[in-house]
């Protein structure tokens, strides 16, 4: 125990509480049971570490972290260190990497059970399933998802500019003075490119190479470890999974044709979609449907995306089309707290069954999308909104 405060010191001198990100202040932190959901990179880490540098003072003993894929628990139990803790007068226990520990949600619900006045926050996977987890957690546990940064987060953690997080009503309704706000305080077209290439995940430390060496990295990890761990995926597929991810790399946003896709790597027709499916809780892909309220249409998806245009970058083996980067972008942005489907005959995209949006570059126009109610362009290389033609970059604002 004394190791795993000792380690937690540590890193606690290490992390600096200069930026916080905004979820900080959407958890509940009140709540016995809470998890955090992310893919690897995002800052799940350093969220819960900065958490307790902000409330516990140095040297606290009622609050611990700890990580679950260390060397501790190969000749310690997580029930066994709960009630150590408990007994030493613990009362917050943060653990970081649950789905490394493969009896964690049992454990946990014991834990729960056995120990009321002791709080537990954990982290782990997007593939973490906590509805479907050994034992039932759903009724207990208060589940947030983190994501890489927004375009606003990105212009506040590389250039200490800050920005309020704004609704997508509000974007739509006051482009106009939010555009003369952003271009007051920065260029936004040329901090915007920097975004699409190094912006979304927080580890960029200026060289680009060895920025997208880590995403690489971090894509490995997911195919190679937890997807067999969560998913079930027979490891002697991950070579064909990461073929299946080069190939939408390269082409995406792929009109979905599966049967073609599945010959390409050699899978059968079902298990493609499968992998879809699962690369998409991985947070690695993004799957669009024209419509969500069709269970038929649920099974495949109208367009494919890369889920951020960062890890579109890293991965494809050819050139990236500009078109491509835009639209990824935008679904990337408006999918964390908005419904985003395939637009099919109407634009690009629609959003909460309302919103209309045609994606592309300064000179795009509404012929595609004339007449329609609350349809919008959204543009890129372009500073300032006029009408409804607004900038790309500006719903990075909404997260």
């Amino acid at each position: 125990m004394d190791s795993l405060f000792l380690k937690q010191e540590r890193m606690l001198v290490q992390t600096s509480t200069d930026i916080i990100r905004e979820l900080m202040n959407k958890i509940h932190w009140n709540n016995r049971l809470i998890a955090i959901r992310g893919s690897r990179g995002v800052g799940k880490t350093t969220l819960m570490l900065q958490y307790i540098k902000l409330n516990y003072p140095p040297g606290s003993r009622i609050a611990l972290y700890c990580t679950l894929d260390s060397i501790y628990f190969s000749n310690h139990t997580l029930l066994e260190l709960a009630e150590k803790f408990y007994l030493q007068g613990g009362k917050h226990l943060f653990l970081d990497e649950v789905h490394k520990y493969p009896t964690w949600s049992k454990e946990m619900k014991e834990i729960y059970d056995l120990y009321p006045s002791l709080q537990v926050v954990f982290s782990g996977s997007s593939l973490l399933n906590i509805l479907n987890a050994d034992a039932d957690l759903s009724r207990r546990c208060l589940a947030y998802n983190m994501y890489g940064l927004s375009f606003r987060e990105y212009l506040m953690f590389y250039k200490n500019i800050r920005f309020p997080v704004m609704t997508l009503p509000e974007v739509l309704e006051n482009a106009g003075s939010i555009c003369q706000d952003v271009n007051a305080q920065c260029r936004p077209v040329q901090m915007f490119n920097e975004y699409l290439h190094e912006g979304y995940y927080p580890f960029f430390t200026g060289n680009r190479e060895d920025y997208y060496m880590n995403i690489e990295n971090v894509v490995n990890f997911i195919l190679e470890q937890e997807m067999p761990l969560l998913c079930g995926v027979d490891p002697a597929y991950i070579r064909k999974l990461k073929a299946l991810l080069g190939v939408l790399a390269s082409s995406v946003p792929y009109e979905v044709d599966i049967t073609k896709l599945a010959g390409m790597i050699g899978l059968t027709r079902n298990s493609v979609i499968t992998y879809l499916q699962n690369l998409n809780r991985a947070e690695l892909l993004t799957l669009l449907y024209s419509d969500l309220t069709s269970v038929k249409k649920m099974q495949k998806p109208d367009k494919i995306y890369l889920q951020n245009p960062n890890l579109l970058y890293a991965v494809a083996s050819a050139p990236v089309q500009i078109g491509t980067v835009r639209e990824t972008f935008a679904v990337n942005q408006l999918s964390v707290n908005h419904e985003v489907e395939y637009g099919k005959a109407q634009g690009d995209f629609v959003v909460d069954h309302k919103y209309i949006f045609e994606v592309g570059g300064a000179d795009k126009t509404f012929k595609q999308i004339a007449d329609l109610p609350d349809s919008f362009i959204l543009a890129d290389n372009i500073e300032f909104a006029t009408g409804k033609k607004l900038p790309l970059w500006i719903v990075g604002m909404v997260y």
